[in-house]
């Protein structure tokens, strides 16, 4: 029987250190292994078993994932600091606009998080709070 790798049990096992660790340890033995083309020459060449492959695939969403909530929560930071949204903008090298749908969509994707989960995510309280925070783009 085969364990499916899926993104969302990589994403409870690893923080994004450990995340980046397997990754990494991944795409390295991928490229040591010189699996980067499939050529006609390279058929002889070895490559990373089948669950290894499906999660390094998998580790990247993951990482991607990851690293945008980390953004989200630096923005939150920046905002209850007192960072207007142009600073925001100007330090993600988006328009202000951009920084302000991305992080309304983050709020929402919290939100509907914890509708359909209700162990993670926002409550309706986190999320008017949340919301009360990031205002209106300047």
């Amino acid at each position: 029987m085969t364990v499916q790798t899926t993104v969302d049990a990589l994403e409870r096992e690893h923080t994004l250190l450990t995340a980046a660790h397997r990754y990494d340890d991944l795409r390295l033995r991928h490229t040591l292994l010189g699996s980067d083309t499939d050529t006609d020459t390279d058929h002889e060449r070895a490559h990373l078993p089948e669950d290894e492959a499906l999660e390094l695939l998998a580790l990247g969403e993951v990482l991607s994932r990851k690293a945008s909530y980390g953004r989200q929560l630096a923005v939150r930071a920046a905002r209850a600091a007192g960072a207007s949204w142009s600073q925001i903008a100007a330090a993600t090298g988006v328009t202000k606009q951009s920084a302000w749908e991305a992080h309304q969509a983050w709020i929402q994707g919290q939100a509907d998080a914890h509708r359909t989960r209700d162990w993670e995510g926002f409550t309706a309280e986190e999320e008017r709070d949340a919301r009360r925070l990031a205002g209106s783009p300047d």
